[in-house]
């Protein structure tokens, strides 16, 4: 039975970090926002009664200089007071009851839970003398105003924040749903149903290119695992038939020693066991190649390289090695690596020649081009491609005995990949098989 997800995961998924992540900055944002709209708001109507006190303050000053003092007395609903020199109220409005009210411009004054604002002016009295007329207007209403805003603001913000992380999270999972039922069918993808696919919905979004690319890359996959299980088994099958060989001639050694010919039994043993060093030889080299095994790059001569197989063929003395067309041309590389791609060409061309091999080099377009040539039976125009697969011996140009394991042209491929360039087999002017080699100067 499959664990039930466990709450710390549920908060990791992308579903729950995207809606926490719109939370927090549209709360952010609302936030800011809300206090700014406070402010000004408060800022806008405290500059109303501003304007309001102003404007009354000037007809009660007016008034004050013609008729005197007492005209104040009949003002209701606002605040009003002249003061004479000494802080004594020469005269009030009804509802502004000594004591004196202060006489600073633009005063805040609180009386029985209600806030005024208050504004003063310097008048000359009609019958000699000085006073100042003091002026306030109420902001009740301006703190109603502001109150409700801030009440209205503090609920409707958390009910904004919480729909807005609730669509988050309902628009969110719908997205990810094709996703999650992409993975639920890569999970299900087992190695009993190799050509197993995901559906790729018809939305033609992202998500529809993630099940391409998913479906692309498990292609990929399977038809790596399918060449290695094909590489496994031929490697074992060719490491299985020296090791049967050394095996039975040394059974029959043991149990016929009188008939043993050591010389002969030594021979058997020397030459399988070179064959399986070969072959484990090449197997390393191609698990290198496959792993990027390039070496150092620096600039090689691959001039020098074809001289040495060359002499090497020659050496062998089977048939005639003409490197008459080899010029100088240098290229950036594992010495080591292209040194085994000139080599088993040239052994390639060798093994399977009646008589002739001729190795060519030359610069051509900014690449250095090697051909090898041989005057044997070919290679069919169909079989060109697969010549170069692992383990792959044309029946009318290959043999065990003669041909080897079949690993020498697909290392070759592998190599010359590896550096760039590219390897392609065709017709010889000898009448046999020429391959030709291109890779990029260097150095």
């Amino acid at each position: 039975m499959a664990d039930a997800p466990r709450p710390t995961r549920r908060l990791r998924s992308v579903r729950a970090r995207t809606t926490v992540g719109a939370i927090v900055v549209v709360l952010a944002a609302l936030l800011v926002g809300a206090a700014a709209f406070v402010v000004v708001l408060r800022l806008v109507l405290l500059d109303g009664v501003r304007t309001a006190a102003e404007s009354g303050l000037e007809q009660a000053s007016a008034r004050v200089e013609a008729d005197g003092a007492g005209v104040v007395s009949g003002y209701e609903d606002v605040l009003v007071q002249v003061v004479g020199d000494g802080g004594s109220v020469l005269a009030h409005g009804d509802d502004a009851d000594p004591p004196a009210l202060p006489t600073a411009d633009e005063s805040r004054w609180s009386h029985d839970g209600e806030r005024w604002l208050l504004v003063a002016d310097d008048v000359d009295l009609p019958g000699g003398g000085e006073a100042t007329v003091v002026y306030g207007v109420s902001l009740e209403q301006t703190d109603a105003a502001v109150g409700a805003a801030v009440v209205l603001l503090a609920v409707g913000v958390p009910v904004l924040v919480l729909l807005m992380g609730l669509v988050t999270w309902v628009v969110t999972g719908r997205s990810l749903r094709p996703v999650e039922r992409m993975r639920n069918e890569v999970e299900t993808i087992r190695a009993a149903r190799p050509d197993a696919r995901i559906a790729v919905p018809d939305t033609g979004d992202e998500i529809a290119r993630l099940a391409d690319t998913m479906n692309a890359m498990l292609d990929r996959l399977d038809r790596s695992a399918e060449g290695q299980r094909r590489f496994v088994s031929d490697a074992s099958h060719e490491l299985r038939s020296p090791i049967a060989t050394i095996r039975q001639h040394a059974e029959v050694a043991a149990a016929h020693p009188e008939r043993t010919d050591v010389t002969e039994l030594s021979e058997v043993v020397r030459s399988e066991a070179l064959r399986l060093q070969d072959l484990v030889t090449a197997l390393l080299e191609l698990s290198r190649l496959d792993e990027g095994g390039i070496g150092h790059r620096r600039p090689v001569d691959l001039d020098d390289l074809a001289f040495d197989a060359v002499a090497r063929a020659r050496g062998a003395g089977r048939v005639r090695v003409d490197g008459s067309g080899i010029a100088a041309a240098r290229v950036l590389g594992d010495e080591r690596v292209l040194a085994g791609v000139v080599r088993n060409l040239v052994d390639n061309a060798v093994r399977h020649a009646s008589s002739r091999v001729a190795v060519a080099l030359a610069e051509d377009g900014g690449r250095a081009v090697l051909t090898v040539d041989d005057d044997g039976a070919g290679i069919p125009a169909g079989e060109r491609d697969r010549v170069f697969e692992r383990f792959v011996r044309l029946d009318e140009a290959r043999s065990r005995d003669a041909g080897g394991a079949g690993l020498g042209l697909a290392i070759v491929r592998d190599a010359v990949r590896a550096h760039g360039g590219d390897v392609a087999v065709t017709d010889s002017p000898l009448g046999g098989a020429r391959f030709v080699v291109r890779i990029a100067l260097g150095g």
